[in-house]
């Protein structure tokens, strides 16, 4: 969809740990929204602007998602997950539109082992009662209870949006209680970086 605003081996604790503590960069991963040519000509430009903004010291790995023009929840959550295992702990964690859908479902089906810092969905569209309906997948029900419970969730929505109205905005609201929702009237989400500044900077 293109939005108008748009088997790991498991380490011992102490390797983790000191993993997280060495890294020199604090790593983003950006989970692209679906449609055709998504990843080169429209979300590229928001990655653009998010490395651009918060410059060297942010690692953003903006990889390319399974058959983009046609989303499938099954192998992007897959192709997430193997992102996921290569992050260091503490990374903040970045969706936009349905990839946002369906990154926030693959961590609460199973959480990483490395404990991600932030997780932010923007634009997501929310799948079930409320929002929109499928028959691909069966979507988290109490998926606030099955996040990691330490892990700061953000919801980011533009009022003028369309596509995902603000109603979907609200299902999420209830589905994460804990989540810090934004909601921005009269402006869009193209400038991914001016949005992220304020969040960023408390993690």
């Amino acid at each position: 969809m293109r939005h108008a605003m748009d088997a790991v081996p498991r380490a011992s604790s102490r390797p983790l740990r000191a993993r997280a503590a060495t890294s020199m960069t604090r790593q983003i991963l950006f989970i692209q929204g679906g449609g055709e040519a998504v990843h080169d000509q429209w979300d590229d430009k928001l990655v653009a602007s998010l490395r651009a903004e918060l410059g060297a010291d942010y690692e953003v790995r903006y990889p390319l998602m399974p058959n983009e023009d046609d989303p499938s929840y099954a192998a992007w959550a897959t192709a997430i997950r193997s992102e996921l295992a290569a992050l260091d702990e503490g990374a903040v964690l970045v969706g936009h539109s349905v990839g946002a859908t369906f990154l926030v479902h693959a961590i609460a089906e199973r959480p990483p082992e490395r404990e991600p810092a932030a997780i932010l969905l923007i634009s997501a569209p929310f799948v079930g009662p409320g929002g929109w309906e499928t028959d691909e997948w069966t979507p988290q029900r109490a998926l606030g209870d099955n996040l990691p419970r330490r892990v700061a969730v953000h919801l980011f929505y533009g009022l003028d949006d369309d596509t995902v109205p603000a109603s979907h905005a609200e299902a999420y609201a209830r589905a994460i209680p804990r989540a810090e929702l934004r909601r921005l009237p009269g402006r869009d989400l193209s400038e991914v970086a001016d949005v992220i500044r304020p969040v960023r900077s408390r993690h």
